[in-house]
């Protein structure tokens, strides 16, 4: 089936006619040229040599820090207007989804439809605004406490970073709405996406260049890149897995009685319906005590150096916690994507029922036995992926690009991508068809 589709629909002589795919194309391609303009426009008042040097102090050995910067594209170790990149508005849609879980009100507001979504949207817009404010103060407040050489040229720098960070920030979120309406696949996902993989080339020559350079074995580079060619394919593989399950309709078996063809309808439920959310939060929660730590900087501690060895990315500790919170929140988020219950009551009203099991709330409890063992699939799969990265820097002493939530996103942002494409090309030739078919009536 897959293979028919892409032999059929994806060629250059369909893609030529598609004229709207080709302007969406192009307009998110403009977008994304915008954004990486940003990700080089600096912050006023800071040293670039300076901002180099703590750069290379806090982000470029990687860490939690090194994977925001990751994120951004560079962005947060150049400290430019896009430092803070999307995680400000990704924090604040979780948060805004955990709230609409325990609170009537935004609950009640979901229901309401698209104009309860504009509401929401709107209120995850003023606590992105608070969140992007809150980290930005930190940052100022810890440039102009770093030690070393000074960062900060001019005197009341954080009056213009702050707002600076803020502004770039929901900057990116607006160009995100905009890739989403007018151009191809989910804007904020492929602002992400772009970052993770314009730092790539640059990953791959630094470890093409160790090797070269004796700093690594010839069998851990080449066992480096093998390892990342299965993982790409693993993530593909799982991303793509689903647990089909068999739902009947009395009409549809009455017509296939009758001797008429039709395929058989089936509830896609896939192996990790939470997507790559739950190591971002799990990330996002872990960084805060060391963003903080960082923030006070005070070296001479030992309390505070403890502080930040527990939650310093690679410990066992560390890694420990972050599984756990995987874990935790894989099932949750699945538990706010999928309603058991929910999906139930549709396919009673649909005059649906899965064999063997009866409508209404055996059927329920029947999709929630299922979702519960592929979610445990999913969580593990996830923490196996993100604890990756630090296995193989542990192991050969070098920062594994092809692995963590990186990955996660690269995969699964071009698989949504990949499927719009071929959506409004299989669009395109139906719109077709229904033209000749309305010239040959006439």
């Amino acid at each position: 089936m897959a293979g028919s589709f892409f032999d059929q629909n994806l060629s250059l002589e369909t893609f030529s006619k598609a004229s709207d795919l080709q302007k969406r194309l192009l307009f998110a391609l403009t977008a994304l040229f915008v954004y990486r303009i940003g990700t080089y426009i600096p912050l006023p008042g800071l040293d670039p040599v300076a901002i180099s040097e703590l750069a290379n102090r806090h982000i470029s050995g990687g860490g939690i820090l090194g994977m925001f910067n990751m994120f951004s594209g560079g962005a947060l170790s150049r400290m430019t207007i896009f430092a803070l990149n999307l995680m400000p508005y990704i924090s604040s849609s979780i948060i805004m989804q955990l709230f609409t879980m325990v609170s009537p009100t935004l609950e009640a507001l979901k229901k309401e439809g698209e104009t309860g979504r504009k509401k929401i949207s709107q209120y995850t817009k003023y606590l992105t605004i608070f969140i992007a404010g809150f980290q930005a103060y930190g940052i100022s407040i810890f440039l102009m406490n770093a030690h070393g050489s000074p960062v900060v040229i001019g005197g009341l720098f954080p009056v213009i970073a702050v707002p600076s960070l803020v502004c770039g920030t929901l900057f990116l979120v607006w160009l995100g709405e905009q890739i989403t309406s007018r151009g191809v696949g989910n804007g904020s996902s492929l602002l992400i996406f772009s970052g993770i993989v314009a730092n790539m080339p640059a990953s791959i020559a630094n470890i093409l260049e160790m090797g070269r350079a004796g700093a690594i074995s010839i069998f851990a580079t080449t066992t480096i890149f093998i390892v990342a060619f299965l993982v790409i394919v693993f993530v593909v593989f799982m991303e793509r897995a689903q647990r089909r399950v068999t739902v009947n309709y009395p009409q549809r078996q009455a017509m296939m009685a009758q001797g008429k063809n039709l395929e058989a309808n089936h509830l896609p439920l896939k192996i990790n319906s939470a997507g790559v959310i739950p190591p971002i939060f799990a990330y996002s929660l872990l960084s805060m005590p060391l963003m903080l730590a960082n923030f006070i900087n005070e070296t001479d501690n030992d309390l505070l150096k403890s502080f930040v060895e527990f939650f310093s990315r690679g410990g066992g500790w560390f890694s420990i916690v972050l599984i756990l919170m995987i874990v935790f929140f894989s099932f949750f988020y699945t538990a706010v994507v999928f309603n058991p219950n929910e999906t139930a009551d549709n396919l009673k009203k649909a005059g649906g029922f899965i064999p063997g099991v009866r409508p209404g709330q055996a059927t329920a409890e029947y999709l929630d036995y299922i979702l519960t063992r592929l979610t445990v699939v999913g969580a593990l799969y996830m923490s196996f992926v993100c604890i990756l990265p630090d296995i193989m820097n542990a192991k050969f002493g070098v920062h594994f690009i092809f692995g963590g939530t990186g990955i996660l996103i690269i995969v699964g942002v071009t698989i949504d991508t990949i499927s719009q494409i071929y959506t409004h090309i299989l669009s395109h030739q139906y719109r077709g068809v229904l033209r000749k078919m309305e010239k040959r009536r006439r």
